[in-house]
């Protein structure tokens, strides 16, 4: 071990997440010279530096932006403090007792004691070997994202007819992005009976540009040797599987395939956090505090965010919970939170009832719902009930627990989010 450091707070990503919870802990009382940031790229800004398309910032700043634009902001912001920040390093493992080992070019392998962590990693895109899709490995397959840095950063085509696996943001967006480029982009195929992206980036990306989107559809093999040749499409039923007599040929030289993100959970499963089955990341309190103290996750390591002004607000909870638990809070009395009857999974899955402050809880839901209620309980008491138009998986939705309500539970009460008829 080359050296060994001590700081208050360790932010591990220099993203979006990590540096707005790295500002939001000075913010609330942290020297901010006893704040250090560690990313593995060489500059901060993580993959916002790739989308250069418009779309960010509308909640959080009030101004529509690309992703590079709202990573500077944040950027500049930190750079006006004595925040630390190293670039070029990679976190190899954390400790039990909240000692960070890392690594860089210049130090070697070095330590980190930290009082408190903030896990903001991000999250990957799911590759094609979770898809088990029949054919051979020609070139020309690749996940949105790889094709998105490709465009955007390296200024590489990577072809000129395509199609597209999986109705997520990425994958619209590289609908449009491959169009504007001059690629003809065939089809836009969906297992699901729904598109898993927000509803803006269908209309924008896909009906704008007369761009098909098949629903209840996927990719069966794929064709071509040294290079894709083109792919077989079908129809999947509801259990997902394909339907015999569906089958339709497609050319292309390129399949892109956006299916879905992993949350970088690596070094949470390490110091063996408990984590949610459904969102993939830690389970956490109001303040993003994990199942360990002193450690806390924010952003897509967390739960895959669709806007990244939500991932600003999170970071910014988790920042001041590290602050407070940096200068000695108070051990917590929780009551659990849960979705029923269409809710997939709630963030966070646990409440301190001495809170002081209302407390937001994230969710999404299972399927595509019209004039329905969102209704919140516990031990019977109605909390909240509000009429939905519409709900969808692609759109994270949020409801409100009042101070004054958490004051009347009990330790160990559930809360309950569901969805009901209106």
């Amino acid at each position: 071990m080359s050296k060994i450091l001590n700081y208050d707070l360790v932010v591990v990503g220099g993203g979006p997440a990590g540096m707005a919870a790295a500002l939001s802990a000075k913010d609330n009382g942290i020297p901010e010279e006893n704040i250090i940031i560690l990313e593995r790229s060489d500059r901060l800004g993580g993959i916002l530096e790739q989308c250069i398309h418009s779309g960010f910032g509308a909640t959080y700043f009030g101004e529509m932006m690309s992703g590079p634009e709202y990573a500077q902001r944040f950027i500049d912001l930190v750079n006006e403090t004595k925040i630390v920040v190293e670039t070029d390093t990679m976190v190899l493992n954390l400790t039990d007792d909240n000692q960070v080992i890392c690594s860089n070019k210049e130090d070697g392998i070095y330590a980190i004691n930290a009082k408190a962590i903030v896990l903001a990693m991000g999250c990957r895109e799911r590759p094609r070997g979770a898809l088990d899709i029949a054919g051979s490995r020609p070139a020309g397959v690749m996940s949105a994202g790889a094709a998105q840095k490709y465009v955007n950063i390296d200024g590489y085509m990577p072809g000129h007819k395509v199609v597209i696996l999986g109705s997520g943001d990425i994958g619209l967006i590289m609908a449009r992005r491959m169009t504007l480029e001059g690629a003809k982009v065939e089809c836009v195929c969906e297992v699901m009976p729904y598109s898993g992206g927000l509803q803006r980036n269908i209309v924008q990306c896909l009906e704008d540009f007369d761009i098909p989107l098949y629903l209840s559809c996927t990719v069966v093999e794929v064709h071509g040797k040294d290079r894709v040749t083109g792919v077989t499409i079908a129809n999947v039923d509801e259990k997902m599987l394909p339907i015999a007599g569906t089958e339709r040929y497609i050319e292309c030289d390129t399949l892109l395939l956006s299916v879905g993100l992993i949350p970088e959970n690596e070094l949470s499963r390490q110091i063996n956090l408990e984590m949610d089955p459904i969102t993939r990341g830690p389970k956490v309190n109001e303040m993003r505090e994990t199942s360990k103290r002193g450690v806390f996750a924010c952003g897509n390591v967390l739960q895959v965010h669709d806007l990244v002004d939500f991932v600003t607000q999170e970071s910014q909870i988790a920042g001041k919970g590290a602050a407070q638990y940096i200068k000695g809070a108070s051990e917590p009395k929780y009551v659990t939170c849960k979705g029923i009857n269409g809710v997939r999974y709630t963030v966070p899955q646990r409440i301190d009832i001495n809170n002081q402050e209302e407390v937001k809880i994230y969710f999404r839901v299972a399927n595509v719902y019209k004039d329905k209620r969102v209704v919140v309980t516990c031990g019977g008491k109605e909390l909240w009930n509000r009429k939905k138009l519409k709900l969808a998986p692609g759109e994270m939705e949020n409801v409100f627990i009042k101070p004054e309500d958490l004051a009347q539970m009990n330790e160990g009460d559930e809360i309950v989010v569901s969805i009901e008829e209106a």
